[in-house]
């Protein structure tokens, strides 16, 4: 029964949170900004566009991104007055869409006014210290690697390290892999289960400053240096409190959206719709209830100086 009540309301609170967060912008002024045949487009209508059409934008610098919700209203209420102009505004259709457009915007305000208005950062950080308490320490490294084909050349450029030869440069001038060669065999802080195991083996052997012998992969044959080791910490706080946010919003919506489903009383008069739902509930049924959504755990995050996971070299991971 959990899951076949988490997949019914799942769709359902996952608008209903996009939505609710980007009414959130709702409250802005009301200084008019344009007008059309005499009607005033207010800042509070630019944010009202954005909660709709905003994240469709992508990334546009903010002056382009009002200029293109300014054109969309302009639009919006040019086609509104044509569509009144031939008498569009009144009839069995137009009043259907009407009262779902009503529904949709009394549901947008009450995720805002109830639904996020239960979740606050303090519950975030509730979560967030039970996490972080739960954490083990883990070490890491940061290390320099040079990749080439043969051990005769990873010795031979082992020597010359040992002769004084600067490690990352002769990186530069020899290593085999394009993702670290040009940043002197740079691969950045990792742990345990990052790299392929025989290279893992032997980073965590070697000290700060050390530098292994040949070491052979898959890829072919490495010298590593160590840089430095250290225990990772928790990420920050700020780094993952949206993300708690928004895992604790939707959740609130869920309960809510089980619980008003609990009070009322939902008929399904059409007979394939019917059938269809039936079929997905058994289905849902042999669901474990494993698949549910749980708080992002601190451990999800990576710490605020670690690189992003794709800036390691492709040949060196698993």
């Amino acid at each position: 029964m959990t899951n076949r009540i988490a997949h019914s309301i799942l769709t359902l609170t996952l608008a209903f949170a996009a939505l609710g967060m980007a009414a959130a912008g709702g409250h802005a002024d009301d200084k008019v900004v344009a007008t059309i045949n005499g009607k005033p487009i207010t800042n509070a209508d630019l944010a009202v566009a954005d909660s709709e059409i905003g994240a469709d934008m992508g990334s546009l610098p903010d002056a382009q991104k009002r200029m293109s919700l300014l054109e969309f209203l302009i639009d919006n209420q040019l086609f509104a007055e044509a569509a009144e102009g031939d008498k569009l505004d009144t009839g069995p259709e137009f009043e259907s869409r009407l009262a779902y457009l009503k529904r949709r915007a009394l549901r947008e305000l009450y995720f805002e006014k109830v639904i996020k208005a239960a979740v606050s950062d303090a519950d975030a950080r509730a979560i967030y210290d039970e996490q972080v308490m739960k954490l083990k320490p883990e070490e890491e490294v940061q290390a320099r690697h040079i990749l080439v084909e043969t051990e005769d050349k990873a010795k031979e450029l082992k020597d010359k390290i040992k002769g004084g030869a600067d490690f990352a440069v002769v990186a530069k001038e020899n290593s085999k892999d394009p993702g670290s060669k040009d940043d002197g065999g740079n691969l950045g802080y990792f742990g345990h289960g990052q790299m392929v195991p025989q290279f893992e083996e032997v980073v965590f052997k070697l000290a700060k400053g050390d530098v292994s012998d040949p070491v052979k992969t898959q890829f072919g044959w490495h010298l590593i240096k160590i840089e430095d080791k250290r225990m990772k910490g928790p990420p920050a706080f700020e780094i993952v409190k949206d993300r708690i946010v928004q895992s604790l919003l939707l959740q609130k919506a869920q309960k809510t959206a089980t619980d008003l489903r609990a009070k009322a009383k939902i008929e399904l008069v059409d007979a394939d719709l019917k059938k269809s739902i039936e079929e997905r509930n058994k289905q849902l049924e042999a669901i474990p209830d494993a698949a549910k959504v749980d708080a992002p755990k601190a451990e999800t995050a990576p710490p605020a100086d670690a690189k992003p996971a794709d800036a390691k070299p492709a040949d060196e991971k698993k």
